[in-house]
Parts: C-alpha cells; structure tokens; sequence
C-alpha cells in the first residue's frame, strides 16, 4: 500500500524515477522541469499529470524560476516534492516553502560525490569498490541534507558508467519509495 500523499516530481532526464512511482500507484499531481523535452515530461503527459516548464531562459534571475515552480506545486496542492534526476540546484526559498518535505535521490553514497549529476563517473574515476544511491532531505547545502536511506552496490571490474548507473537505477526505485513511505508515516503535515 502506497502512502496517500500528494506528490510534485521535479526531473530533467528520462524519468525512470518518475515511471517507478507512477506504476507503484503514488498519487504524482504535478512535474516540474528544466527541459520540457525530456523524457520525464513526456511521460507525465502520457500519464495525464500537469507538467510545468520552468525553462531558465525564460526567468530573469534563478530566485524568478524558483518562485514560479514553488506557486505552481502549491496551486496544485503539492505535498510532498521528489527531485528525481532535477539537474539544478533549488534555491533557498524553494527549499524554505517546503520544510523537510523535498527528497532528493542523488547516485551515490552520500556525502561521496555529491554535488554534481555526475556521481557515477566520479565513482569509477576514482576506484571505489563500493558506490550506491542515497535519499535525503533537501536543504540549502546541496546533497548535505538529513540521509534518510541508503543502498550499496559493488563496482564491477568491467563496469562502464552506464551499466553501473543501471544497477544503481534498480536501487533507487527501490528505496525512494521506502523514503516517501518513512517520511509519511513520521511527518505529522503529511497525509496518510
């Protein structure tokens, strides 16, 4: 059973994240994006959830784009927001509109190779024998956030950036679920 929360997606990319919560039966009432080509907005459009294009060009300054995205989540009564690949940084009000309630899923085990989208090259570029995928709270100091939960997986010798992003993938549609359900059953501002 999936918790009844009202979720806002935030993604830039192909939206695996995104396709695992909506065959899971989350209730995703909005997603966000950077680039409305992507993946992910094509498939919020098949799926009928509002999509929102907050492209940076169109915005003046990064606190305009934050703003809009922030009235837009709320007129679309969102709960709680899931950055699901989202290659951007969110500002300080965004983050304060929503208190402990933004996830984040970065690929790797955090605090390692936060801060930028590529976590996985980092991990092969620098030998790790052991990287993962992490879910946490947002806040101002990027990928530094409270850890919710945390999964392992083993480079592999032959690994490439792609398969070992693969494997890190299962991973995470595994446990940003577990998040969103561990978060709902202890935030008191939360549906249930």
């Amino acid at each position: 059973m999936t918790a009844e929360v009202r979720l806002g997606v935030l993604a830039s990319g192909r939206g695996s994240n995104l396709r695992n919560l909506v065959e899971r039966g989350y209730e995703v009432v909005a997603m966000a994006t950077n680039r409305p080509s992507c993946g992910a907005a094509r498939l919020a459009r098949e799926h009928g959830i509002a999509v929102g294009e907050f492209s940076q060009r169109r915005f003046g300054s990064l606190a305009e784009r934050d703003t809009a995205m922030r009235d837009w989540l709320r007129s679309r009564r969102v709960e709680l927001v899931v950055n699901a690949g989202y290659d951007r940084i969110l500002s300080p009000e965004f983050v304060s509109a929503f208190p402990g309630r933004i996830l984040n899923i970065h690929p790797s085990l955090l605090p390692a190779f936060g801060g930028a989208m590529d976590a996985v090259q980092k991990a092969l570029a620098h030998g790790v024998k052991i990287t993962g995928c992490t879910v946490h709270l947002v806040t101002d100091e990027v990928d530094a956030g409270p850890i919710l939960l945390q999964a392992a997986v083993p480079v592999e010798p032959q690994d490439s950036p792609e398969t070992l992003h693969a494997r890190i993938q299962r991973e995470e549609h595994r446990i940003l679920p577990e998040a969103i359900e561990l978060l709902a059953q202890k935030s008191p501002s939360l549906r249930q």
